[in-house]
């Protein structure tokens, strides 16, 4: 059990939709924050405001209500360490750069972008990659290499600046990472990144950092892509003196595509026809859609399922979670290393798996919502309930319902040509044509009676079962397929049942 109060914070830039590996960093984030009663915080890190995307901020927001991951404090949650919003607090980090140029552990450079592209250029044709750090930083354009009165004259006419970080190139910086174990960089290796910039915005760096003081995140838990940023982080905690305050820090493991070879993308959802992002995203841009997991019909309980087992293991054989199982169960310890491929058939077992412990009741609203889309009248509830039962064995999601049933509600038109071909001949033809006679006389359509009922006929007749159930099916669905023909039969009612034998016999008619 940690010893300081456990606050943690999901903290995305609204530069476009959210991907399923941001949910799941807030999934992890939520989980140890739930797990040792802590502080689960939403802050929204706007920095780079050339990215910024209308719309993206509110599908994070959403995103996160979708999956039941709801937000202690932070933007639309309130707090009393606001606001959770980087472009609302820009007043705050000038000061903190400013610290660090006073202290030594920053430097101001004016070097401008055509001249920082002329040396990048110049090491290139050397073959040669150019790094802004301490081999090269006192022969540049910044305060290290200039007087204090050239320094003030540059500061006081409001020439553009930036900010850099300045690395002490003999120290070695030691890290721990609580799903790596200890890293270690020399800081010889590493560029002077910039903190903050003269239009006063900071880079993601010094406010990421600076926030998460400032906040008391106890833990920061993040993607595998932001471990290249620890030394700086680290070496920023040391340079202010917070040493004492440094929250616990956790890289969590790509989710791959499904082959393995790679980062899981867009692209590779498009290919495979799965979504990678949580709900449905149209580009206010180019008006382009991408897929959700809300509208392809996962419940969220599902996904959240999903995005646990996406580099993490209980230690056990159980697969299926609720929230507060998996907040129960959930440990740093036993998130992996190693990248975690996504299984798309694996992600739709999940969902069979939620669709099947929903109550059939539950599933009327949703089948009725398919079905008034289609301009269909759905039936009674107790008859929707029953179809429902039928076939939700078969069905993956709540649209699977729909298709698996559709003959319920819509009457055959046509049928399947293969089947046709294969079951319908002169013989059962003329054996429908009297089981239909046989059905008009039969005042109960309840599948309990109507089994037996013509079971018994059928033996009677000396008719062979198989051919005529089989082309019976044919007539009342259309096709090979559905669930026992008595239960379709009692659900469709006699007039139903009759007429649409009579539309078969009719349309199939053997010449």
């Amino acid at each position: 059990m940690p010893t300081r109060p456990v606050r943690v914070r999901f903290a995305p830039s609204p530069t476009g939709p959210l991907h399923i590996g941001g949910l799941r960093t807030a999934l992890f984030n939520y989980l140890l924050a739930r797990k040792n009663k802590g502080t689960f915080i939403l802050r929204i890190e706007d920095t780079d405001q050339n990215r910024y995307v209308p719309g993206a901020e509110e599908y994070i927001i959403e995103s996160l209500k979708w999956a039941g991951i709801v937000p202690d404090e932070g933007v639309s949650f309130g707090g009393d360490y606001g606001p959770y919003r980087q472009s609302d607090r820009k007043s705050i980090y000038k000061k903190y750069a400013d610290q660090l140029v006073e202290s030594g552990n920053a430097y101001y450079c004016f070097d401008t972008p055509e001249e920082l592209d002329k040396l990048r250029k110049d090491y290139e044709s050397r073959k040669e990659t150019f790094v802004y750090g301490s081999a090269v930083r006192e022969g540049l354009n910044n305060s290290l290499s200039m007087s204090r009165e050239e320094l003030d004259q540059k500061l006081s006419s409001g020439t553009a600046y930036v900010v850099r970080f300045r690395f002490d190139p003999a120290e070695e910086i030691i890290m721990n990472d609580l799903i790596r174990g200890e890293v270690k960089v020399q800081a010889s290796t590493l560029d002077d990144k910039v903190l903050f910039k003269s239009d006063g915005m900071p880079t993601y760096h010094l406010a990421n950092v600076t926030d998460d003081y400032l906040m008391k995140i106890s833990h920061v838990i993040r993607g595998e892509e932001w471990l290249p940023s620890l030394p700086l982080h680290v070496a920023l905690y040391k340079a202010f003196g917070w040493e004492e305050s440094m929250p616990q820090f956790a890289h969590l493991p790509l989710i791959l595509k499904p082959d393995g070879k790679g980062k899981l993308s867009k692209r590779d959802g498009d290919k495979g026809g799965f979504p990678v992002f949580p709900l449905e995203w149209k580009d206010p841009e180019s008006g382009d859609i991408s897929s959700g997991y809300r509208e392809a019909g996962y419940f969220p309980e599902a996904c959240v399922n999903i995005l646990a087992f996406l580099g993490w293991n209980p230690g056990s054989e159980q697969e299926l979670f609720s929230l507060a199982e998996l907040s129960e169960a959930f440990s740093l310890e036993k998130v992996g290393k190693s990248g975690s491929k996504f299984d798309p058939d694996k992600a739709r077992w999940y969902n069979h798996q939620y669709l099947q412990m929903k109550p059939d009741a539950e599933l009327v609203k949703p089948l009725s919502d398919i079905l008034s889309k289609k301009g269909i009248t759905a039936l009674s509830s107790r008859n929707m309930e029953k179809i429902i039962s039928l076939v939700k064995e078969r069905s993956d999601f709540v649209n699977d319902l729909w298709t698996q049933s559709e003959f319920f509600f819509i009457r055959p038109e046509q049928y399947d040509p293969e089947v046709v071909k294969k079951r319908w001949n002169n013989q059962v033809y003329l054996q429908l044509k009297e089981t239909l006679v046989f059905l008009e006389e039969q005042a109960d359509f309840t599948s309990s009676i109507l089994e037996p009922s013509l079971k018994s006929f059928i033996e009677k007749k000396e008719f062979s079962p198989g051919p005529l159930m089989n082309a019976l099916r044919l007539c009342l669905v259309g096709a090979s397929k559905g669930p026992g023909i008595f239960d379709i039969a009692e659900i469709l009612g006699k007039d139903e049942v009759l007429l649409r034998i009579e539309n078969a016999l009719h349309k199939l008619k053997i010449a």
